[in-house]
């Protein structure tokens, strides 16, 4: 069997929260922040961020090579004064999903495909085209999730940000949601083997908290008034 595509974790969500079928995206608005705060994270992965204060700092601008992280790594370099994390997420989310989605498409787990609505307006969908990496990563949220299975630390991370997000549902989706949600956060609070690694994911899981209870405010104002 040949190996599985190596991934970032911004595409491993891209791809649980895709519809395999017609290509859209479920939990879109939340599953965006989780793709956003994932560039951070991957990035406290590579050593090259932390986080002070909520206040994210470069340790190593030194770039990846991969574009979009390599991007995001500029922007927060080449900013006089640290922002924080929250200011980052929601500066990132557009550019980490079109970087996810391509990403995808060049490793040929989904195909584009171009439509418009009503004639009108055009739209991208991205249906299955290789199921293989996608089918491995929920085995494996299974089985530290729900079997007890050690995580890695990129693991453990995805498992953050799934829960960061709310996503539950889109991770383990036949689940039960309190045994699910328990044993995510009982994983994000775990031991990390690098501290900035825990101060990035703890602070990325703090602001995507902070963005949906205000998006979730809103939404409910909208609708009421």
């Amino acid at each position: 069997m040949a190996p599985l595509v190596e991934t970032t974790l911004g595409e491993q969500l891209l791809l649980l929260s895709l519809d395999d079928e017609a290509g859209t995206a479920k939990e879109s608005e939340k599953a965006g922040w989780a793709i956003a705060a994932a560039s951070l994270v991957e990035l406290a992965l590579a050593g090259r961020i932390d986080v002070t204060d909520d206040r994210v700092t470069v340790l190593d601008p030194t770039p990846l090579g991969q574009p979009v992280l390599d991007a995001a790594l500029a922007g927060i370099a080449g900013r006089e004064m640290p922002a924080g994390t929250r200011h980052w997420i929601e500066r990132l989310k557009k550019e980490a999903a079109a970087g996810a989605s391509a990403g995808l498409l060049e490793k040929g787990l989904v195909r584009e495909e171009r439509k418009k609505v009503l004639g009108i307006f055009p739209v991208r969908r991205y249906p299955e085209a290789d199921g293989s990496v996608e089918a491995a990563v929920r085995e494996r949220l299974d089985a530290v999730v729900l079997r007890g299975a050690t995580p890695d630390e990129r693991t453990a991370a995805l498992v953050a940000l799934l829960h960061g997000a709310k996503l539950h549902r889109l991770a383990l989706p036949d689940a039960d949601k309190r045994t699910v949600e328990t044993n995510m956060a009982a994983i994000a609070d775990g031991q990390w083997s690098a501290t900035a690694v825990r101060r990035v994911v703890k602070a990325a899981e703090d602001a995507m908290g902070a963005i949906i209870a205000v998006t979730v405010a809103t939404t409910v104002v909208t609708a009421t008034s």
